[in-house]
């Protein structure tokens, strides 16, 4: 094979990689999976900006909000339920060793204790490093395009399902 296709062979291989963190990352999220969460993160120092939740030079705070939140829990049950869809991945690599992202967010929660469902769009614009052998997010930042929330009527019922968390 020659070189440019080889070279391409391995870039198609570190898009696809980043693809695959970002979707763990997700999954994560709606798992309540706290250590695969902070997993998805540089081990020190991610820059993090999801606007309304904070911003964060480290990950370790955020994922201490998201354990709170994701895994708050009233009579052993979880309240709040979360569905993050992921699609349109604009991935560049700027060298072998770290690339920059941007994904449309689709977003969904229903929350038991205020008895609400919210739906939401945004734009993650990303920062990516290899750290360790593996793709990690160095940087995070959430732009909300628009957001609906709205009450649950008294008719509405929700099944909880497994978690990790």
């Amino acid at each position: 094979m020659d070189t440019d296709a080889t070279r391409r062979l391995e870039e198609l291989a570190h898009v696809e990689a980043i693809k695959q963190l970002k979707h763990r990352y997700w999954r994560a999220c709606d798992a309540k999976d706290v250590n695969g969460f902070r997993s998805c993160f540089i081990t020190h120092g991610a820059r993090i900006d999801y606007g309304p939740l904070g911003t964060f030079d480290d990950a370790e705070p955020m994922a201490k909000i998201f354990e709170q939140v994701a895994g708050h829990k009233v009579d052993g049950k979880y309240v709040i339920f979360d569905m993050h869809h992921g699609f349109h991945p604009d991935i560049t690599l700027t060298s072998e060793t770290t690339a920059t992202g941007r994904w449309t967010l689709k977003f969904r929660q229903v929350n038991l204790l205020d008895r609400t469902e919210t739906v939401m769009t945004g734009e993650y614009d990303d920062e990516y490093v290899v750290e360790d052998g593996e793709w990690k997010m160095s940087a995070s930042k959430l732009t909300e395009r628009w957001s609906l929330r709205r009450p649950l009527g008294d008719d509405a019922t929700v099944h909880a399902g497994t978690f990790s968390g």
